[in-house]
């Protein structure tokens, strides 16, 4: 019986997406985060460092749902409301939302959200910044 090795097809995906970005993801003075789905997605080290996560990996071990791992409740449908939009029409939003920190504390940040597409699959890229 041959054992399937190869990475889903998702997570291949997303690292295609980050080398695609790197130069943006590794040199930009703004947090970034691109969201596939809550088990696919990649960070740069400022959307971590922002949250209170020292590194791109101690962030990755999050398992929560994004939503309800990194966004205060009241904001929550405000990111998804812009999230559909993105993926249904195509319309990238700015937003002023709170995010939650490793420490459970709040940040007020603006957060830029464009859909983009990657060999056939609707991702959305977000630029945040501190409020």
């Amino acid at each position: 019986m041959a054992i399937e090795s190869k990475a889903h097809p998702h997570e291949e995906l997303i690292k295609g997406v980050y080398e695609q970005l790197k130069e943006v993801l590794e040199e930009s003075k703004q947090a970034i985060y691109v969201y596939l789905d809550d088990q696919h997605m990649t960070y740069n080290q400022r959307f971590a460092s922002l949250l209170g996560y020292k590194s791109v990996e101690e962030l990755s071990k999050v398992k929560e749902p994004f939503i309800e791992a990194f966004v205060m409740d009241k904001s929550q449908d405000i990111l998804v409301h812009a999230y559909r939009h993105a993926m249904e029409d195509k319309i990238g939003s700015c937003i002023e939302i709170s995010l939650k920190k490793k420490t459970g504390e709040s940040i007020n940040v603006k957060m830029i959200l464009v859909p983009i597409s990657y060999m056939g699959e609707l991702l959305a890229l977000h630029f945040i910044s501190k409020t």
